[in-house]
């Protein structure tokens, strides 16, 4: 089993991102014991929530003026990538949730997802048994290397140099922030340990990233009679 708190203690952010957004923070929580499987009710329930809250969000304006949206878009910006074209993960579930409401995938993902909607912030899951060594969020050098899929086939391509990625040592997680995870990592209905990082810009006060977090973890404790959870919070040194 691996060993959750390891992976938190190692995990970095370089000096790179941080001066790109001095405001960001990141609430990671290693997670074992979980119970995986296909989506269920609890799950389903919470996606309906999620799926009502979002479209609430956008009957009460344009979603490029929620805050924190706003502010994921211009940290887009600073790093080179067009948030038109490539949107972050927490725009991208509000679109998806208030139009053809959000996907089924498997227990931890729907979750996931669910939180990321409901407090209005990014969230990614990465399966701990599969990762190698401890999260890193970088900018990227373009030679790293990213497992995807590309026309409904296994590929691998390389990141934009500088664009922001997290990566482990054995290649690239999630490209451009968190925009699309890769598939090494990916939480599946087997996985019994995970990683989730939760993203955060100026907008997102700490009692807000915190009671994203919380939740997230009350969530995953009732998945399971031994999951155990280990919480910390990286930001700018000196914040």
């Amino acid at each position: 089993m691996p060993d959750p708190t390891h992976a938190l203690d190692h995990a970095v952010v370089s000096a790179e991102v941080f001066s790109l957004r001095p405001d960001y923070r990141a609430a990671l929580l290693g997670v074992t014991g979980l119970s995986p499987g296909p989506t269920d009710a609890a799950g389903e329930a919470l996606l309906r929530e999620a799926e009502s809250a979002a479209s609430a969000a956008l009957a009460a304006g344009p979603l490029e003026e929620i805050p924190h949206v706003a502010a994921w878009r211009e940290a887009y910006r600073d790093f080179g990538a067009k948030p038109q074209r490539t949107r972050h993960s927490l725009e991208a579930l509000l679109r998806r949730a208030a139009s053809d409401g959000l996907p089924r995938v498997n227990r931890l993902t729907d979750l996931y997802n669910a939180i990321s909607v409901l407090h209005l912030l990014p969230i990614g899951g990465e399966d701990l048994d599969r990762y190698e060594g401890a999260p890193q969020l970088v900018r990227a050098t373009g030679d790293e290397l990213f497992d995807t899929m590309a026309g409904g086939t296994p590929s691998t391509e390389h990141p934009d140099g500088g664009e922001v990625v997290w990566r482990d040592d054995g290649g690239v997680t999630c490209r451009r922030w968190n925009w699309r995870q890769g598939r090494r990592t990916q939480l599946t209905d087997e996985t019994t340990s995970a990683l989730f990082i939760l993203d955060a810009l100026g907008p997102l006060d700490d009692d807000a990233l915190e009671a994203a977090a919380a939740e997230l973890a009350h969530r995953l404790v009732a998945l399971g009679d031994d999951v155990h959870v280990a919480h910390r919070i990286l930001r700018a040194p000196n914040d």
